[in-house]
């Protein structure tokens, strides 16, 4: 029994896609799926999802359709690409695409006015939160576009987490960078300090349990920090996407004439650890470059 008649898509069943869309199944929602690798999405069958072979495919009767991609350009060719087919191809006018894809600003801008010409509308709507998030319905949801359009998909977006309307189309991006230069700058002091005082002979983990309640306390010391202590580094989220979160954070910067210099600093510091093979492990890997660098 479905919780009301709105049609939903999802493009994209990864490690954010999947748990998405398993709410959404739980929630009651009608929901087909597309993934360019088959076997993931196939996996949502036994939870009710309607898969498809193609985005065209996918998307031809969805009332909205949610992107969780993992780039700017992937969600330009899952959209726009003519042989893949693309989405926009087969969506029909009215529909409302919900980008949850990292993304840049600009992108989500252009998408947006290109859909526009079609009849579709749009937001940018990308998360916080990381797999645990995805699965417990907590994402921090920051969606630019118009209100209206916002509106439309708030009973939707609820059952992934909480959304708040920060502006325009763009602003959604504009907000997940912020989001992305905060945590990024933040997974490189508690590694660097839960270093710093093992290094003089503390334990980490009990420095951990001491800064816990105090100024420090962060979402970050308390997971992030928990794995590095844990030397657990099993990747939920990835370093490489944190270092190429700092780069579109630093590109936008830019084209605004701000200047970035923590951000700047932290990015070289994601790129060194890339170079010498923490690329894909959890973004709290960055603890294993500057532990590498007290070893050298």
């Amino acid at each position: 029994m479905t919780k009301n008649n709105t049609r939903i898509s999802l493009l994209g069943c990864g490690l954010m896609g999947t748990p998405m869309a398993r709410r959404l199944l739980a929630a009651g929602y009608p929901l087909t799926v597309w993934n360019r690798t088959r076997a993931k999405a196939q996996a949502l069958s036994v939870d009710g999802a309607q898969v498809a072979s193609t985005p065209a495919e996918a998307v031809a009767d969805a009332d909205i359709v949610i992107t969780m991609l993992e780039h700017g350009g992937v969600v330009e060719e899952v959209l726009f690409k003519p042989d893949l087919p693309g989405a926009a191809t087969a969506l029909k006018p009215g529909a409302l695409v919900v980008d949850m894809s990292s993304i840049l600003p600009e992108q989500a801008q252009q998408h947006a006015a290109r859909l526009a010409e079609r009849g579709v509308h749009t937001l940018d709507a990308p998360v916080s939160g990381g797999t645990l998030g995805a699965e417990a319905g907590t994402l921090a949801i920051m969606a630019g576009g118009l209100e209206a359009a916002f509106e439309r998909a708030r009973p939707v977006l609820e059952v992934l987490g909480r959304p708040v309307h920060v502006g325009p189309a763009g602003s959604g991006q504009l907000t997940k960078l912020a989001n992305q230069m905060i945590v990024g700058i933040t997974l490189g002091a508690v590694a660097e300090a839960l270093l710093m005082a093992e290094r003089g002979g503390a334990d980490p983990a009990r420095v951990r349990q001491a800064l816990r309640g105090g100024f420090a306390e962060s979402r970050i010391l308390e997971v992030h920090g928990l794995r590095m202590v844990e030397q657990d580094f099993a990747k939920r989220g990835s370093l490489a996407i944190q270092l190429k979160d700092l780069r579109n954070a630093l590109h936008t910067a830019a084209g605004l004439g701000f200047d970035a210099p923590i951000t700047r600093q932290l990015e070289s510091l994601y790129a060194e650890a890339a170079q010498h093979g923490f690329a894909e492990l959890d973004q709290s890997g960055i603890y294993r470059e500057l532990q590498r660098r007290q070893q050298a």
